[in-house]
């Protein structure tokens, strides 16, 4: 399958994304991880990344880009691939369509993840991380809080809220989304790839994905 995954911070993309990657062994890319990787391997695109990430800037488009067509032409993304959380603006999905032209790359669909703000809200005010880089273990205190409390299961490290899950900062991030990221659900619908998958399930939403894909 060949899909790009939208939705606001807390909506599941991530999840539903791996367990996508599950059915058919398509490759979930977020451009985070591409970020992490270039840096981390040390190539040119990774060490023009760095000095605007060292300098808390965003990283230019065109970066962004260059890392994006170097990651879907690499073997893995040949049984499929999952875009999750990218593009994020209307300039991102008109350069990324053209780049998946150029590699003759054909989307099947565009899935909008639709999940109450409310449910958001709790989901990211109740999410606790473990501190340690190098784990980043997620939890949650309602639904999977840590065996000892603010100690994590897999490294012992603290388990801490971060920053930008307080409720005051969810609200801003689910701003900007509204701001930024929403009108590519316009954007992808005059293209004719938009289906809306709406729930709290992540489980519900991923079988209506597949129900739409004929898998």
């Amino acid at each position: 399958m060949k899909l790009i995954l939208l939705g606001a911070p807390g909506a599941g993309k991530g999840t539903i994304a791996k367990m996508l990657t599950a059915i058919d062994g398509s490759v979930q890319i977020s451009t985070g991880d591409i970020l992490r990787g270039e840096v981390q391997a040390g190539s040119e695109l990774g060490r023009q990344a760095e000095a605007y990430m060292k300098r808390g800037d965003l990283v230019p488009d065109a970066l962004i880009m260059g890392m994006m067509e170097k990651r879907l032409q690499q073997p893995d993304c040949e049984k499929g691939i999952l875009l999750d959380g990218f593009p994020r603006t209307i300039p991102q999905a008109e350069e990324l369509k053209q780049l998946l032209a150029r590699l003759g790359i054909a989307l099947d669909m565009v899935v909008s993840i639709e999940v109450p703000r409310d449910v958001i809200l709790d989901r990211l005010c109740t999410r606790r991380t473990c501190a340690n880089s190098a784990c980043q273990a997620i939890y949650n205190v309602k639904s999977n809080p840590p065996k000892q409390e603010g100690v994590c299961d897999k490294c012992g490290a603290a388990v801490i809220q971060r920053a930008d899950e307080t409720e005051e900062a969810i609200s801003h991030r689910l701003q900007t989304y509204n701001d930024k990221t929403a009108p590519l659900i316009g954007f992808y619908e005059k293209e004719g790839l938009l289906k809306a998958v709406s729930g709290v399930s992540s489980e519900t939403m991923v079988a209506a994905i597949q129900a739409e894909l004929g898998l």
